[in-house]
């Protein structure tokens, strides 16, 4: 405490007066900092996210989902996790068509993940562009994805990214998509899907060309393939399943020499 009597002079009194307010409001601000800083250290160390399980991930690794959800200034915060997850301001994720993240406990989240159902994809001006059942454009991508199949033989005239392929016959894609789905059914990888001029659809392993014919029966004509493929490892040549039904299972194999 400053005491008036202890000074010669008013002056003396009051300058002594304001150097102990400002030490003791420097005081108070030095203990609220410190105090803040302790909390956020708390809170940044206790909400610190060290267990994540991702769910319904395919194109992804669990650690690429990781670095996608959680980058970025404290992403790893379930407090920050939640308040994104729940704002709708979470980070857009190639092929993904959306994922949540749901906080277990202060250090555990759960991202669940929903892709996107990708048909096929085109090669167009050295990018491959993905579409979806109905043939809209979703993505663009240098890389080619493991498991989609790359389309030919579709005629347009130009593309526009989130819009359908403008294609004669939309149904086409729906056609891709059916295969697509039963080719990874099966576990079967083809190399490419195409259309001739008559809508036909061939689908292409390696230097084995397959004509599927109508699209009845799709599911048994690929269920008959996988057992197929592996007697034609090493030739070339059409498979033609034109005429193939449940019943009568026929099909032919013509070689090209």
């Amino acid at each position: 405490m400053v005491s008036r009597y202890s000074y010669n002079d008013s002056s003396s009194y009051i300058r002594a007066k304001i150097r102990r307010r400002r030490g003791i409001i420097a005081a108070v601000i030095t203990a609220v900092c410190l105090a803040v800083l302790g909390t956020l250290m708390f809170v940044y160390n206790y909400y610190k996210v060290v267990n994540v399980s991702v769910e319904g991930s395919t194109r992804y690794t669990e650690q690429e989902i990781r670095e996608y959800v959680m980058g970025g200034i404290l992403g790893d915060n379930s407090i920050i996790l939640s308040v994104r997850s729940k704002n709708g301001k979470m980070k857009e994720i190639p092929f993904v068509e959306s994922y949540s993240v749901e906080v277990i406990s202060h250090d555990t989240v759960r991202i669940r993940v929903y892709e996107r159902s990708i048909a096929g994809c085109i090669d167009y001006l050295g990018n491959y562009l993905y579409f979806t059942r109905n043939g809209t454009v979703v993505e663009t991508s240098r890389v080619k994805l493991d498991g989609i199949p790359e389309v030919t033989g579709l005629e347009f005239d130009h593309i526009v990214l989130y819009e359908p392929l403008p294609v004669e016959d939309p149904h086409v894609f729906a056609r891709i998509l059916n295969v697509t789905q039963l080719l990874q059914k099966y576990e079967l990888k083809a190399d490419k899907l195409y259309f001739d001029h008559q809508g036909n659809m061939f689908v292409y392993f390696g230097d084995v060309r397959v004509n599927m014919g109508p699209e009845d029966y799709s599911d048994e004509k690929i269920a008959h393939l996988r057992r197929i493929l592996p007697s034609l490892a090493g030739k070339t040549g059409t498979l033609e399943m034109t005429n193939f039904t449940p019943d009568t299972h026929y099909i032919t194999f013509t070689e090209r020499k």
